[in-house]
């Protein structure tokens, strides 16, 4: 903290009573992420999309657009969430809003008769949010050094044929 007032050219008890805590600040800071790149805005758009195959294809494609630009330091969050609390806070708050988007996607789905009968909504929902993980995505651009357009694609591809009827 006093080294992020340091560099902000505030003072640190400035940091704390905005932040409270080291973890109110990571909080904000991937929160002020999801704004910055208007992930929210471009799912929720997505998911207005009237043809079910393509309103899949959209929400993962706005997804997957978006963990290109968090992936340095979803990683991080990754890393460090076994260890700090903050990071595990902070790393869970996000996650857990990304399931409840997807769980809304695969509800919509569901309702337009569009799921597959193999699946329930929320097996469906978890199955996504694993398909859609960071972890996932790192493995394949990182140690199979798949580029960010053919791992969209390949997850985008799997997901509708796993998912869909």
């Amino acid at each position: 903290m006093s080294q992020i007032a340091s560099e902000s050219d505030v003072s640190r008890q400035s940091v704390y009573l905005h932040f409270k805590t080291r973890g109110g600040l990571l909080l904000a800071l991937v929160q002020r992420a999801d704004e910055r790149f208007e992930v929210k805005e471009g799912f929720f758009a997505a998911l207005e999309i009237g043809d079910p195959i393509k309103r899949l294809d959209a929400c993962m494609e706005v997804w997957f657009d978006f963990a290109v630009k968090i992936h340095p330091v979803a990683t991080d969050l990754i890393r460090l969430r076994r260890t700090d609390s903050d990071a595990d806070t902070a790393w869970t708050d996000r996650m857990s809003e990304l399931r409840a988007w997807e769980h809304q996607l695969i509800q919509s789905l569901s309702d337009d008769e569009a799921l597959s009968s193999d699946w329930s909504v929320d097996d469906a929902a978890d199955y996504l949010w694993a398909s859609t993980s960071i972890q996932i995505w790192d493995v394949l651009y990182n140690d199979r050094s798949w580029s960010a357009e053919k791992i969209s694609k390949v997850l985008r591809r799997s997901i509708a044929k796993t998912l869909l009827q």
